[in-house]
């Protein structure tokens, strides 16, 4: 057998092969598109540009509103918060001013009471304050020698009778100095002294009567608030029945009213730095009651309590108490008992059985030579001894 080696192709078929294989990548190439992503034309692509671009504005327009909206709604919060802020910075500079006032009153003005007098108080029928000063012992010893209950029958009065006397005094300009311990030693000895927070000056007796009467109505709740000099004589039992007439009654200011001259001379007495404000020279005084004694009730205390920051004081200190109540709503009540002279006058009357209120001289002011003579007037115009205890009020 004949070995048989690989057929050779005829050379006849070479170009139809060539002519195949040339077609067929003819072919291929004229249809290359669906074998590669098809390719959007120029217009299209502009179209959705523009609508990517159209869509992305948009999109950052209403995210613009709503930020917008958002920092509107934030800055308007912001607004309200430093509205409050400034309100409660307001209403701290305030109450700093007035707890400043508070204690700028407290530190001149009144010793406020402590935490052991916030209990109801006990009401009275009468506060009497009777004005001294440090040089005055001797005056003091005669008034509790006559008119003045001491040791049990004072407490005795207060208990059964609502009756309150002590001796006012304030304090000397230096702290603790043997003015002041002579007053604490004879207020441990008698225990009959009202202290205030006020220092003491004959020129500052305006300031002292305000200081009196707020302290007291702090401490007492009374019908009615008497200031009485430690040179006068006075009938407790008369005044209780005289100021029970006047009990019901509001706004009452009780005294020997008078309207004397406007001093404007330096070189007077009751000399008054503010004349000019009465008008011309030589005109009077509106009407209010002589500084040796007056009583005052309830309300009309409460009242110079309440604005004893603004009230005015004048040099003399019964035309000060007089203006504080000019404008309002008040009864003068002038009662000529209030201030017998010692003379005559009240021995007359306590011979009647119509003892005078309170005496004294006018020339004096007071009851002249009082530590001499004060138990003279005490015998001659004195009422008799039960009549305060045995007075109904």
């Amino acid at each position: 057998m004949k070995n048989r080696g690989p057929r050779k192709v005829s050379a006849k078929w070479i170009p139809f092969f060539c002519l195949s294989f040339f077609l067929v990548g003819m072919l291929l190439t004229s249809n290359g598109r669906i074998w590669t992503p098809k390719q959007p034309d120029s217009r299209l692509v502009s179209q959705l540009q523009h609508d990517q671009h159209h869509l992305r504005s948009a999109s950052e327009g209403i995210t613009t509103n709503q930020k917008s909206a958002e920092d509107k709604r934030v800055l308007a919060e912001f607004h309200k918060t430093q509205a409050a802020i400034q309100s409660i910075g307001r209403q701290v500079s305030t109450l700093k001013m007035e707890m400043a006032a508070a204690r700028k009153m407290t530190a001149s003005n009144i010793k406020l009471p402590s935490n052991k007098d916030h209990f109801p108080k006990k009401k009275l029928f009468i506060v009497i304050g009777i004005n001294t000063a440090f040089s005055s012992r001797k005056r003091r010893d005669t008034v509790r020698e006559t008119w003045m209950p001491q040791g049990e029958k004072l407490l005795q009065l207060e208990r059964e009778k609502g009756i309150v006397i002590r001796f006012m005094i304030g304090h000397s300009a230096k702290a603790n100095s043997l003015l002041d311990r002579a007053i604490d030693s004879e207020d441990a000895q008698h225990k009959d002294f009202l202290r205030l927070d006020h220092i003491e000056g004959y020129f500052e007796l305006s300031a002292k009567t305000k200081i009196f009467f707020t302290t007291a109505f702090a401490k007492w709740d009374a019908d009615f608030y008497i200031k009485v000099d430690d040179d006068v004589h006075v009938n407790l039992g008369a005044l209780a029945t005289t100021l029970a007439r006047h009990r019901a009654k509001p706004r009452v200011y009780i005294g020997c009213m008078k309207s004397g001259p406007v001093l404007s001379d330096r070189n007077e007495k009751y000399h008054e730095p503010e004349y000019w404000k009465f008008g011309e020279d030589g005109n009077k005084y509106f009407r209010h009651a002589t500084g040796q004694i007056y009583a005052i009730s309830n309300d009309l205390a409460s009242y110079i309590s309440t604005n004893r920051q603004i009230l005015h004081k004048y040099a003399n200190e019964d035309v000060s108490l007089g203006a504080w109540f000019i404008g309002l709503e008040v009864e003068h009540i002038d009662d000529p008992n209030m201030c017998c002279p010692t003379l005559l006058d009240c021995e007359l009357k306590a011979q009647a059985g119509d003892a005078c209120i309170a005496s004294f001289d006018w020339k004096c002011s007071g009851i002249c030579e009082s530590v001499e003579r004060m138990k003279y007037v005490h015998e001659k115009c004195g009422e008799k001894n039960d009549t305060l205890w045995n007075a109904s009020f």
